[in-house]
C-alpha cells in the first residue's frame, strides 16, 4: 500500500482557494483546477517506491490482479481527480471507443503531431467519466428538450435568434438539434458576436433562468458557445450527487469543488466557451443529437456501508463510504486496484492516517482495512 504524492494542475479556470480549503493549505494565488490521482503519464503521483506508472510497469500482475490485466492490458486503466472550477470550462464532448481509435488512426497516418493544437485524438481511447459533488457544483449536461429550449431562446426577444426558435419548432428533435448547433458554430464571427451582445444584455436584464448564461458571457464575450449552452441542461448537484458523461453527452462544468474519474484518455473535442481549436465537422460526427433529462446520480447503499455510484463502463468503479464516530472497521480488500481518497475527517488505512485530500493506491488482493470517522471515496475497476 502506497502514499500518494499528487500533483496540482493550474489550468486558467481553477479556484484559487477551492482545493487548497480542502488540504489545509495557504492558498498561493494561483489557481489550482485538477489534482491528478494516478498513473496517467502526463502526471503520474509519486509514491515511495517511485511513480504510481513506474510501480505498475514493474509488475503489473502484482499492482493491478490478473484479471485487470487480462482485462485492461497492464496498466491502471482510470485517473481520479479533485476538480475545482472556479470559471467555466470549455463545452465539450468525448468520443466513443470505436470513433476514437478511427480518429487516432486517421490523424497518425496525416502525420499530425500528437501536441499539435488543431490535434483532436491524443490516444486511441475512449473517455467515459463521472464528477460527484464535494460542494454545490453546476453544470451543464446534455440536450435540453428542443421545445423547452426554443422556448427560453425565444424569452430573450433577440431577432437575429429566431431563426434558431424556428427550427428547434419545425424538425423532429435529432434533425431540430443538429441543424441548431451546426448553425451557431457556422455563423459568421462577426454577426454572432453581435447576437451573443444582445442575448447576453437581455440574460442580464432577465436573471433567474439566463443568469447562468450571462456568467458565461461575462467569462466568454461574443463566443458562439454562450448560444450553444442554452441548447443544454443546466444542473445544480447537490454534495454527494453525480453526473455520468458519457460518449457524444456535451457538457461544461461551471462551477464548484468535485471528486471526478474517467478512463485514461486525453480526447476531448470542443464546441465552444473557448479559444482552443474547434474542429465543427468532427464535432458533429461524434455528438448524440438526442434530448434526455441530465440524469444526477445518487449513490446506491449495501450493506456494508459502501455507496456505489453505478455507471455502464467497466474502466472504473467510485464509491464513498461516509464512517460515523464509533463506528465498526471495515474491510475494503478487493481482487482488484485501489485508489481511496479522505475529503472529510480522519481515516486511517492499515498503517497510513489520512486527512482530507490525503490518498493511497492500494495493490489487488493486498489486505485493506479502514476505520476513523470521516468521508472515503474508493476508485477502482470491474474486472
Amino acid at each position: 500500500m502506497d502514499r500518494l504524492d499528487n500533483t496540482v494542475r493550474p489550468y486558467a479556470w481553477g479556484s484559487t482557494t477551492a482545493i487548497p480549503g480542502l488540504l489545509g493549505v495557504e492558498p498561493t494565488g494561483e489557481p489550482q483546477a485538477e489534482m491528478w490521482l494516478g498513473a496517467h503519464p502526463g502526471a503520474p503521483s509519486r509514491t515511495a517506491r517511485g511513480t504510481l506508472a513506474e510501480v505498475v510497469e514493474a509488475d503489473p500482475e502484482r499492482e493491478l490482479g490478473q484479471a485487470a490485466v487480462a482485462k485492461f492490458g497492464p496498466r491502471l486503466p482510470f485517473l481520479l481527480k479533485i476538480l475545482a472550477a472556479g470559471a467555466p470550462l470549455s463545452l465539450q464532448v468525448h468520443p466513443n471507443l470505436a470513433q476514437a481509435e478511427e480518429g487516432y488512426a486517421e490523424e497518425e497516418r496525416r502525420g499530425v503531431p500528437v501536441d499539435a493544437p488543431h490535434r483532436n485524438y491524443k490516444d486511441a481511447n475512449h473517455k467515459p467519466e463521472l464528477i460527484c459533488a464535494l460542494t454545490e457544483f453546476d453544470g451543464l449536461c446534455g440536450f435540453r428538450d428542443p421545445v423547452e429550449t426554443a422556448d427560453l431562446i425565444a424569452g430573450l426577444g433577440v431577432d437575429s435568434l429566431k431563426p434558431y426558435v424556428d427550427l428547434l419548432h419545425a424538425h423532429p428533435e435529432e434533425a431540430a438539434l443538429r441543424e441548431v448547433l451546426t448553425a451557431i458554430l457556422t455563423a459568421d464571427p462577426e454577426e454572432m458576436h453581435r447576437t451573443v451582445a444582445e442575448a447576453t444584455a437581455a440574460c442580464t436584464r432577465l436573471g433567474g433562468a439566463y443568469a447562468p448564461y450571462a456568467d458565461l458571457a461575462h467569462h466568454f464575450p461574443g463566443d458562439p458557445g454562450v448560444i450553444a449552452a442554452m441548447l443544454l441542461n443546466h444542473v445544480r448537484l447537490q454534495p454527494g450527487e453525480a453526473l455520468y458523461l458519457g460518449a457524444g453527452i456535451p457538457h461544461a462544468y461551471l462551477d464548484g469543488l468535485g471528486v471526478e474519474i474517467m478512463a485514461n484518455s486525453d480526447n476531448v473535442l470542443r464546441c465552444g466557451l473557448t479559444p482552443k481549436h474547434v474542429d465543427v465537422p468532427e464535432l458533429l460526427r461524434v455528438v448524440r443529437f438526442e434530448a434526455a433529462d441530465a440524469g444526477v446520480l445518487r449513490p446506491e447503499a449495501a450493506p456494508d456501508g459502501e455507496e456505489v455510484y453505478e455507471t455502464p463502463i467497466d474502466e472504473f468503479r467510485l464509491s464513498r463510504y461516509v464512517l460515523p464516530p464509533a463506528g465498526a472497521a471495515h474491510d475494503l480488500t478487493r481482487a482488484t486496484p485501489q485508489i481511496l481518497l479522505c475529503t472529510a475527517g480522519t481515516v486511517s488505512v492499515g498503517e497510513h492516517e489520512l486527512g482530507p485530500g490525503a490518498s493511497v493506491f492500494v495493490p489487488a488482493g493486498e489486505k485493506t482495512d479502514v476505520s476513523g470517522t470521516g468521508t472515503l471515496f474508493r476508485a477502482t475497476v470491474v474486472a
